[in-house]
């Protein structure tokens, strides 16, 4: 696999790792810490925090591609198995 398709492969991952992140981040609503500002909705997350956000799509991204990457090198996800070319 040239190092080109590993990067837009991981670039995936990271940007679906969204979806598996954000929804468990921000437990704690507004209502819980400060009054809530004009327009705010009630179960939006008291600090949102981007970086901590990054560090986890990261993580998850990272375990993720370190899977498909094994998958790959041992065979077990062959493209042209996959596509039915085999």
């Amino acid at each position: 696999m040239k190092w080109t398709s590993a990067l837009a492969i991981f670039t995936l991952f990271w940007v679906f790792s969204a979806f598996f992140v954000l929804p468990f981040h921000g437990r704690r609503s507004s209502d819980d810490d400060e009054p809530l500002v004009a327009g705010q909705d009630r179960g939006a997350p008291a600090r949102f925090r981007p970086g901590r956000v990054v560090l986890q799509m990261t993580i998850v991204a990272a375990v993720a591609f370190v899977l498909y990457f094994t998958a790959y090198v041992n065979g077990w996800a062959d493209p042209d198995v996959l596509t039915g070319r085999a």
